[in-house]
């Protein structure tokens, strides 16, 4: 793009790749020189944890803080009670109220990890939108707010559109998620002075919502500005592996899996994820994304190492790669690999080698299990699996064996 920025925070999202579009970029960037602003990203509590499709986000927070502004992270404790339709082909599941409050707390650990709490004048605030959405009362909100929304216009949306264009149903309860959205847009702005409100690209039209419904009621300048939707060279969606999403939660992907994701990133992403996912300097981004043949795989292990420092901390990053060198030059068993206990009762008289690479994670069905096996892909203790029927009783986990699919993915399983 050819705009020159003045505000460094501008200047780092256009550098480093973060930037989709933004609704003026002359007086946002004027705004930012002109003082702290503060910033918000929603997020809707409809898991126990943030995955690594939300990191480009937590990392764009991150930044603005870094260059001086205030983020909020903004948990939607009452928009989750809606579910947001954009680009859905079906409505969200609908969650009750403890499993909302119970994914807040989940997520709200991750973001910890990455933005200071405190009380200074660019600390981070973490808000929910249940505070001012639950409390609404129908009528005035309707003659209030209602009155600013054509329906037209809404309808002519992409994110709504595209479900409509399909013939697939869009339920008058999703059609208002738009609405509340702005209407956080509205409240922050009033409660927080808040003037900007960033999302991956596909929230364009709810930001935009956002924009000119401050306007009409509070009279306000503010701005929106959007992420690219991220992928990886070869097209999949940033965030998803053969064993599911990566999520942020220690708890629910150890660090050691986390690392080994970002280990696995194929060479055409490295120099690019670099940029997003680390705070290194961009020429050293260039500089190692560049690299060719065995050189690359240093920069993969820089890569994996800065990634799982910021979320899990130096250490947990230096287990992960200890563990990866010794189960991949040295062919051993890592302390640190994903791991299946089993009880004696639950092994009973033996179980089935393909059920034993289900449950440890491995492949996601027996089907899958069975040709892994066929195609050479499994291997017990590094050496070739061939026989799928194979039963693993007790006196052969008398120590602990190592299952392995292709030459990557790895886990042992012991006796409790």
């Amino acid at each position: 793009m050819t705009y020159h920025p003045k505000s460094d925070f501008i200047a780092t999202m256009i550098e480093r790749g973060f930037l989709a579009d933004c609704t003026d970029y002359q007086g946002l960037d004027d705004a930012l020189i002109d003082g702290v602003q503060t910033a918000y990203i929603g997020y809707d509590a409809t898991a126990q944890s943030l995955h690594v499709g939300h990191l480009m986000n937590i990392m764009v927070l991150r930044w603005l803080q870094k260059t001086g502004h205030k983020p909020i992270t903004l948990m939607g404790g009452g928009t989750t009670k809606v579910g947001d339709p954009s680009f859905r082909s079906d409505e969200r599941p609908l969650l009750g109220p403890e499993q909302i409050d119970a994914n807040t707390a989940g997520m709200q650990k991750v973001f910890a990890k990455y933005l200071s709490y405190d009380d200074s004048e660019t600390g981070a605030l973490m808000l929910n939108n249940a505070e001012w959405l639950d409390s609404l009362n129908y009528l005035d909100f309707l003659r209030d707010i209602g009155r600013h929304f054509s329906v037209n216009r809404m309808l002519s949306f992409e994110s709504v559109k595209s479900r409509l264009d399909r013939e697939q149903s869009l339920s008058f309860l999703e059609f208002n998620y738009m609405i509340l959205q702005a209407y956080d847009f509205l409240e922050l702005n009033r409660r927080y002075g808040c003037v900007l409100q960033m999302g991956g690209s596909d929230q364009w039209g709810n930001i935009v919502n956002g924009i000119d419904l401050t306007r009409r009621v509070l009279d306000q300048e503010i701005y929106g500005l959007t992420t690219p939707l991220l992928t990886t060279s070869d097209g999949r969606k940033m965030g998803k592996s053969q064993g599911g999403a990566i999520w942020l939660n220690g708890d629910m992907l150890s660090p050691y899996e986390f690392w080994q994701f970002w280990r696995n990133t194929t060479d055409a992403d490295v120099g690019r994820f670099l940029k997003i996912f680390t705070e290194l300097p961009v020429d050293e981004c260039d500089r190692m994304g560049a690299l060719q043949g065995s050189e690359i795989n240093e920069a993969k292990i820089r890569l994996a190492n800065e990634v799982t420092t910021l979320l899990h901390g130096s250490e947990a990053a230096a287990k992960a790669e200890a563990t990866a060198r010794e189960v991949f030059e040295k062919g051993g068993v890592g302390g640190d690999l994903p791991t299946l206990t089993l009880s004696a009762d639950e092994l009973g008289d033996g179980m089935s080698i393909v059920q034993l690479i289900v449950k440890s994670g491995l492949a996601k069905s027996g089907k899958e299990a069975k040709r892994l096996i066929s195609e050479n892909g499994a291997k017990l203790d590094d050496a070739p699996l061939t026989d799928a029927g194979l039963m693993i009783d007790a006196g052969a986990l008398s120590s602990p064996i190592k299952l392995s699919a292709g030459k990557k993915r790895h886990a042992l399983v012991q006796l409790g």
